[in-house]
């Protein structure tokens, strides 16, 4: 009777400095404890997400309202692409008004390619210029099977955050947006940033005013940042038929040598 007495305090002192010693490990409230404290243990930031298949994932039943780097973005997406951060009153800084209206209608797809040897997709269009602080419409058609973006960095991220305008069509869509361009003389990058299809001909330049210099790479318009070399199959037939010439009389020599 003595050791039980004694051993009941210590059982209800464990059970206060333990919580959840006391429940059994098949009970509803200890199965919740267990899962709460995996969840807590877990790190997100580890996880691999490019395993994932979001192909299939519902991302019309998600809340993008405060996910991480797209939190503040104005966004409306649906099967045939996105539309982000789309502007038309805001002024950005030193802008007291819009001087100016652009439309610009832009197509995408591997036909815009053909003209750029090396190139897999292109633009209809690669330059765009306009004034400081004008109103532009972008409309991006996209003539490919597959998605393709066009997207401007480098905007004032008080009114584009993360600093970016984001148009994003699937295969056969059309997506419109429209920005208001800063004030002042600016290039801005414009690009497809799904992997690989700036680099294979998806690049262009926004130029406000007089612009600050010609991006490299841009088709069209600057030379490419590492240049690719295509020769006509004319000046390959000289090569090898020099290389023989040169071949034949070089052993022409070495048997007078050796003769002599």
């Amino acid at each position: 009777m003595k050791a039980t007495g004694v051993a009941l305090p210590i059982l209800a002192l464990l059970a206060v400095a333990l919580p959840g010693a006391g429940l059994a490990e098949d009970s509803p409230a200890a199965a919740d404890t267990g899962a709460q404290r995996r969840d807590e243990a877990m790190d997100h930031s580890q996880m691999d997400h490019s395993q994932m298949d979001h192909g299939q994932m519902d991302h019309s039943q998600m809340d993008h309202s405060g996910h991480g780097g797209h939190a503040g973005h104005e966004m409306s997406f649906d099967a045939a692409g996105m539309v982000m951060n789309t502007n038309r009153d805001r002024l950005p800084p030193g802008c007291p008004k819009v001087s100016r209206d652009y439309d610009f209608e832009v197509r995408a797809g591997t036909a815009y390619a053909k003209a750029f040897p090396g190139d897999v997709f292109g633009m209809s269009q690669h330059e765009f210029r306009v004034v400081p602080c004008s109103r532009v419409t972008f409309t991006f058609i996209n003539e490919d099977a597959i998605r393709h973006q066009f997207m401007i960095h480098n905007l004032p991220r008080n009114l584009y955050p993360q600093g970016m305008f984001h148009l994003e069509a699937a295969g056969g869509a059309t997506k419109t947006g429209t920005l208001i361009v800063p004030g002042g003389d600016k290039t801005y990058l414009v690009h497809c940033d799904i992997a690989q299809h700036m680099e294979q001909g998806m690049k262009g330049q926004l130029v406000a005013g007089r612009g600050s210099g010609d991006l490299s790479s841009i088709p069209g318009v600057s030379a490419r940042f590492r240049e690719d070399l295509y020769r006509d199959p004319r000046q390959w037939l000289w090569v090898a038929g020099g290389s023989f010439l040169l071949t034949l009389l070089g052993i022409r020599w070495w048997s007078q040598r050796r003769l002599s």
